[in-house]
């Protein structure tokens, strides 16, 4: 049977189509969320850990119903995400922390995400990051870096963007490889060191730290590996010098257009792209070789 739309690399058929609609009618009252993890159910649609994929299963569900292809309930919650309320503002002692990385002591990192310290990540992120705090989607890992337990660094994780012309050209992957291996890769979509910390080559050395550490939380918690980091960088603001001194790779630029869109036309700032290869065989585990 031909498909209807393609979503995420899936063909969505008229006969998948019909099954979600069967589904909206079986469950009246149902909200929304309570939908999408049935359709996960069903689906099989589950993350390595056996997570459902709720987000992603639910972005689905939306576009289905925009397409007039499905009616879905009205949202439970109509309060846009545009007025969320945002991360207070924690107060913290903003004494200068000057020097060099050897003159500091031992660093601690520490992964926050569903912890009680994640409140304080996401104010930091908010208040001090030039683009603020916003709730990821998907797998995602949130680290906050000490020193003598204050705050002078943080950094977050996240699942792939699914195409990025310089980074698949790099890897050398086919569409298939890509589809099934992207989970391999983790994006860094923060990196705030508070403006009060002045230490030299400290950005590099944190980079350096979390190609080490980064990988070993991500299996314990996804129960899979990952063998690439990438992240994109605002030219017109930073220039990558500390991604460069923790030998990351330039590769060049992004096109300047969401994920979806439709008029082939720069539509944002265009981003500096960089790679980190987390071992000498990380194309072959990406390109189609056991993970």
């Amino acid at each position: 049977m031909e498909s209807t739309i393609r979503y995420r690399g899936r063909a969505v058929t008229e006969q998948d189509i019909a099954f979600v609609r069967n589904l909206v009618a079986e469950h009246p009252g149902e909200s929304r969320r309570a939908l999408s993890q049935e359709l996960c159910r069903a689906w099989g649609w589950v993350q390595q850990n056996g997570a459902l994929r709720d987000m992603v299963c639910r972005g689905l569900l939306l576009e289905l119903n925009r397409g007039g292809h499905i009616e879905l309930p009205s949202p439970m919650y109509s309060r846009p995400a545009l007025f969320r309320k945002k991360p207070p503002r924690i107060e913290m002692d903003q004494t200068p922390v000057e020097g060099t990385v050897s003159d500091l002591d031992p660093l601690e990192f520490r992964q926050v995400r569903r912890t009680p310290s994640e409140t304080l990540f996401n104010s930091l992120i908010e208040h001090y990051h030039y683009l603020g705090y916003c709730q990821p989607v998907g797998e995602q890992l949130k680290y906050i870096v000490f020193l003598k337990d204050r705050p002078i660094a943080c950094l977050a994780w996240s699942s792939a963007p699914r195409h990025i012309g310089d980074r698949d050209r790099f890897i050398g992957w086919t569409k298939d490889c890509r589809e099934k291996h992207l989970s391999l890769i983790a994006c860094n979509t923060r990196f705030l060191i508070l403006p009060w910390v002045k230490v030299s080559c400290l950005a590099s050395h944190i980079l350096g730290a979390m190609a080490r550490i980064l990988p070993k939380d991500w299996e314990r918690i996804y129960h899979h590996p990952l063998h690439y980091l990438e992240t994109f960088i605002d030219e017109e603001r930073f220039a990558g010098t500390c991604y460069r001194a923790a030998n990351w790779i330039y590769l060049g630029k992004t096109t300047g257009r969401g994920k979806n869109d439709q008029t082939h036309k720069v539509n944002r700032s265009i981003k500096g792209v960089w790679g980190y290869p987390l071992s000498k065989a990380f194309r072959f585990h990406l390109c189609g070789g056991p993970a």
